[in-house]
């Protein structure tokens, strides 16, 4: 077993679960890490190379980030070692199984996360009663439909640009990961005036410095294909997305996609950090050291779940992106504005505001329960 302990704290985890089938290849891991606020919510992460530790990384920025929102929900997280392109077939029946497997962690909620969907989500409440980010034919607001992450995401962007000046028509933005994070990002920029300069996705890098065709882009990922298959922009690799001069760069896929050994090709005045945990503590501190303003994870990218809470409670898109926008600028004001008071990184901002209001739930309540 991965020394995942390195990490605990008073604060949790509170039950690391691994979940093992042989008999149909369900391998998996949920961590569930504090609900002194109320149940944890999380998103099911279906990925080969998934971890432990990733499951439990994850959990505490769920935490952080539903504390930080103000939500009556707790931090949790599941991994599901497999690969999400397989049959969809075999894709239910795995997902399936693993809802059998946690009908008992009932204070655990699942969503959408890479690699599931609102589909995946309605077969588990199909199974135990209990998901978020349904499909709308089932009481959900689907995530990947209304971009309540990319959302939530320009709402701290444009907050952000008014601290440093730059106004965001005109801005030139860089996409790592064009999922669905990263698609809606790009879409609400672009009705700012920004400009998509450079996306990158598993197959690999384009770029057009007078900038791609969104709507194009949207509609190759809609058919499954490759962002390289698009037929007019620079075709790069991979890792070329780091190397894109822009103002805005958004990493919106796996974490910790830039580390010490890498941190100096990032060449921007805003990282905004669409997935989470994508950047090192020595990456951002290094950016920081150069005036580059990182948006810290739990704060800029809480659209989806502050929507998944609205959900669970019968509420309306509608109000969901109106919370949105309330919580993730009012938050975002209030740590830059410590930033500038303190001279503080923002994570350092941002994490002495959630956990302040994890430890006021846990004064509260006895949070090593299961919440009623």
């Amino acid at each position: 077993m991965e020394d995942v302990f390195r990490f605990a704290d008073d604060l949790g985890p509170l039950k690391l679960v691994h979940i093992h089938r042989s008999s149909i290849g369900l391998k998996a891991v949920v961590a569930i890490d504090n609900v002194a606020c109320g149940p944890a919510i999380g998103g099911v992460r279906m990925a080969p190379d998934v971890s432990t530790e990733e499951a439990f990384r994850l959990a505490r920025a769920m935490t952080f980030k539903n504390a930080a929102a103000g939500l009556p929900h707790g931090g949790g997280k599941s991994v599901i070692f497999a690969d999400p392109k397989m049959p969809l077939a075999d894709k239910e029946r795995l997902i399936r199984a693993f809802a059998g497997a946690i009908a008992d962690l009932k204070e655990y909620i699942p969503g959408p996360d890479m690699g599931t969907d609102e589909l995946a989500m309605g077969w588990i409440k199909d199974e135990i009663g209990r998901a978020v980010g349904l499909p709308r034919e089932i009481g959900g607001i689907p995530l990947d439909e209304t971009g309540a992450t990319g959302f939530g995401l320009v709402a701290a962007i444009d907050v952000a640009q008014e601290y440093i000046g730059l106004p965001l028509a005109g801005a030139r933005v860089v996409v790592q990961g064009f999922g669905s994070v990263g698609q809606h990002a790009a879409r609400f920029l672009a009705e700012k005036g920004a400009v998509l300069v450079a996306a990158s996705d598993t197959s690999g890098t384009i770029a057009d410095q007078d900038g791609l065709d969104l709507a194009a882009l949207v509609a190759l990922k809609a058919e499954r294909r490759a962002l390289i298959d698009h037929p007019r922009a620079r075709k790069l690799g991979m890792e070329a997305v780091i190397d894109i001069p822009c103002d805005i760069w958004i990493p919106a896929a796996r974490p910790d996609v830039i580390h010490a050994d890498n941190v100096a090709r990032l060449q921007t005045r805003i990282v905004a950090e669409g997935a989470n945990i994508p950047l090192s503590p020595e990456a951002e501190q290094t950016l920081a050291s150069r005036g580059v303003l990182v948006l810290p994870d739990f704060i800029a990218n809480a659209g989806g779940v502050i929507c998944a809470a609205i959900e669970y409670r019968g509420g309306a898109e509608a109000a969901a992106l109106a919370l949105i926008a309330e919580k993730i600028r009012g938050n975002t004001k209030a740590v830059l504005d410590e930033v500038r008071r303190g001279g503080v990184l923002p994570r350092t901002a941002a994490t002495s505001l959630a956990i302040e209001r994890v430890r006021r739930g846990m004064r509260t309540r006895r949070w090593d329960a299961p919440p009623g």
